[in-house]
């Protein structure tokens, strides 16, 4: 189906314009009117609208023209599904719409109908999207999508493919009774066909036509910190070949053939300038190894290139000149790359592209190929005597040796050697001479992501806890506060971290002093350094004084405390490893009665320990916290759920002062 396809443009452009819709009389045509009365199952209360019909027909004409014919019908249940009566279909100068109709079959009264001429067409909901992109959407709205009410659209488009090939999304978040599929080719054409997330259907053929059918596909209900939609949806994708098969255009049917066709975009985007030349001169002047001039060109292309994407034909996949990403000191993230890739080889260093998407999941070991990225990073060949410590997303390939992975567009606060969280154990496209080939990128030590927090604080009788903490941040922990503070120039505002901080784990408090640690320097630790006071911390219990060691910092978590079981795994951000450690000074008169017991808990994704202990009039709670598997699957649910409950009691554990002298 394709509603997959456009359906993000309703959730971007619905606040952005009300599209008009001057409904008239016209009954539905017979497809839809067939459905009226059709048997669903019982839905639960969370299913807003069911995808009654699909159909989607393929007709390939020639090499250079496809035309796709799409009927679609819903039945809505629920208030919130309304927004299936709006229709988005995208076209550009090689995608024309050629017809679009919509209907609505209310459970009472006469048909609406909507047509083409009732449409807008918008350009994508950004500023300046118009200059940037000839991408634009047609919009038709179909009115009364309300409850019991079933609206249903059609519409047919012609194009000039850049490949040969077409995904049938036929699974999405709403229920599905019935989608078709057919391909139509030309005589002495064949396909292909490739199944992900669904087992494999056979079609009926008839001549040169092929069609598919699914039935009774269950929705996708959304959970915290699923995999992306794209990874877990059923799909099949179809590549189709002229006779002979000789077709530049069936460079998608493997990863290969993918690599070659993105690499023809490349080779002639790649040339040096007289400028571009001067400036990696002046960038390693007096850089005395291969790792400081790399540094320098990727600091600046990291920060001295602005993100601009500019997608106009080809100009979605292929990236621009790098002499003219040079001059205007502009590029996505594949102008990027390929600048970065040309000035990397005016010193002597190799390096290759990487297409890649940046939800972890989208692409797996298993999925056939097909475009489903939505980056490109660079892949460094590192010369065989550059070792150093700092160079850690590195992977050993069996032909290329060691290869290091860069973003420079993505996250410009990750220094050169790291890669952030979204891109570890990530599959991504490495683009060679030779072709495509997908490779698994390196998931880094869970410590070089991590919070270190260290608290020396005082208590005293009346229960307030004040003194000085200080936090070391590193990788994806530090980068995020890079970025969430890169334009707040007021200090009362740069502290709002701290407090937010705070907020969730005092009951009150006052900071007193607050400094940032290392805000421009990507390759230092960033910090934040804070002093607090809070009032009443401690809770009075007749003569003994309550106070819970872990004072700040929460790592439990709720998402898996609902009524319905988890159907899918829980993808952590990347891995980590955050420690806490504080030290509170006894409110003189007082000594430690009973400590809270130590926490000692060992999965295969992740560990926690913590323990609290008393050294003369000092009480002292330290724990760490790993998260070392980036994926739990659903058969370890039972244990994560336990994980985090371990971790929750600790959180909310006290340790019991008494009055010195004082019986049990």
């Amino acid at each position: 189906m394709r509603r997959a396809l456009v359906l993000f443009c309703v959730a971007l452009t619905g606040a952005t314009f009300v599209p008009r819709a001057s409904a008239s009389g016209g009954d539905a045509p017979p497809w839809m009117h067939a459905l009226v009365g059709a048997t669903l199952p019982a839905y639960d209360e969370k299913t807003d609208a069911v995808l009654l019909y699909s159909e989607t027909n393929v007709t390939v004409l020639s090499e250079d023209k496809i035309r796709t014919h799409v009927r679609e019908a819903y039945k809505i249940l629920r208030p919130e599904g309304r927004e299936r009566g709006t229709v988005v279909v995208y076209f550009n100068p090689t995608r024309k719409i050629t017809s679009l109709h919509g209907w609505c079959i209310p459970s009472q009264g006469k048909d609406y109908e909507v047509k083409d001429k009732d449409a807008i067409d918008v350009a994508a909901p950004f500023e300046g999207a118009e200059l940037v992109s000839d991408v634009r959407y047609r919009v038709l709205h179909v009115p009364a999508p309300d409850p019991g009410n079933i609206v249903g659209y059609e519409y047919e488009v012609e194009e000039k493919p850049f490949w040969l090939q077409d995904i049938w999304y036929f699974q999405e978040t709403d229920p599905v009774r019935e989608s078709h599929f057919s391909l139509q080719l030309p005589p002495g054409w064949e396909y292909r066909a490739s199944w992900f997330s669904h087992p494999e259907v056979r079609p009926s053929e008839s001549g040169s036509l092929s069609q598919w059918v699914v039935s009774d596909v269950r929705g996708i209900r959304r959970e915290p910190e699923m995999p992306p939609l794209s990874g877990v949806a059923g799909q099949m994708i179809v590549s189709f070949f002229p006779p002979g098969g000789t077709s530049r255009k069936n460079e998608f049917a493997n990863w290969e053939g993918m690599g070659s066709w993105y690499q023809s975009l490349v080779s002639g985007q790649m040339n040096d300038s007289d400028a571009i030349k001067q400036e990696v001169s002046a960038l390693t002047a007096g850089k005395d190894t291969q790792l400081q001039k790399m540094q320098a060109i990727a600091n600046f292309v990291q920060r001295d290139i602005r993100y601009v994407a500019i997608a106009l034909g080809i100009g979605g996949w292929q990236p621009h000149a790098a002499p003219d990403v040079f001059a205007h000191r502009y590029g996505d993230c594949k102008d990027k790359a390929t600048l970065m890739r040309t000035m990397l080889r005016e010193i002597g260093v190799e390096s290759y592209h990487v297409v890649i998407n940046t939800e972890r999941g989208s692409v797996t070991r298993e999925s056939p190929a097909h475009n489903a990225f939505n980056h490109v990073i660079v892949a460094i060949k590192l010369p065989d005597d550059l070792k150093d410590p700092s160079l850690v997303a590195v992977m050993q390939h069996p032909k290329l040796g060691r290869i290091l992975f860069y973003d420079p567009t993505y996250d410009e606060f990750m220094p050169f050697g790291q890669i952030g969280g979204y891109l570890q154990a990530n599959y991504g496209l490495l683009i060679t001479p030779e072709g495509g080939e997908l490779v698994q990128l390196p998931q880094q030590p869970s410590t070089m992501n991590s919070v270190e927090r260290v608290g020396k604080l005082t208590l005293d009788d009346k229960g307030e806890l004040k003194g000085e903490v200080k936090e070391v941040r590193l990788g994806d922990r530090a980068s995020a506060e890079r970025r969430r503070l890169r334009n707040v120039t007021r200090n009362e505002d740069r502290i709002k971290p701290i407090e937010s901080l705070l907020a969730g784990s005092l009951p009150m408090f006052h900071i007193t002093h607050a400094s940032l640690v290392n805000l421009d320097r990507n390759d230092q630790p960033f910090g934040f350094n804070y002093t607090f006071e809070s009032d009443s911390y401690a809770k009075n219990a007749g003569n003994l004084l309550l106070v819970r060691p872990r004072v700040l910092g929460n790592k439990s978590s709720g998402v898996l405390e609902t009524k319905e079981p988890r159907k899918f795994p829980i993808e952590f951000e990347g891995p980590s490893r955050d420690t806490d450690s504080f030290e509170i000074a006894l409110p003189p008169g007082y000594e430690v009665d009973e400590l809270p017991p130590p926490m000692d808990v060992d999965y295969s994704f992740g560990s926690y320990h913590s323990k609290t202990e008393a050294t003369g009039r000092t009480l002292r709670y330290t724990r760490a916290v790993e998260i070392k598997e980036l994926s739990v699957p659903v058969s370890k649910m039972d244990e994560l759920k336990k994980f985090y409950r371990m971790i929750a009691s600790d959180e909310r554990n006290t340790a019991v002062l008494k009055p010195v002298g004082a019986a049990k």
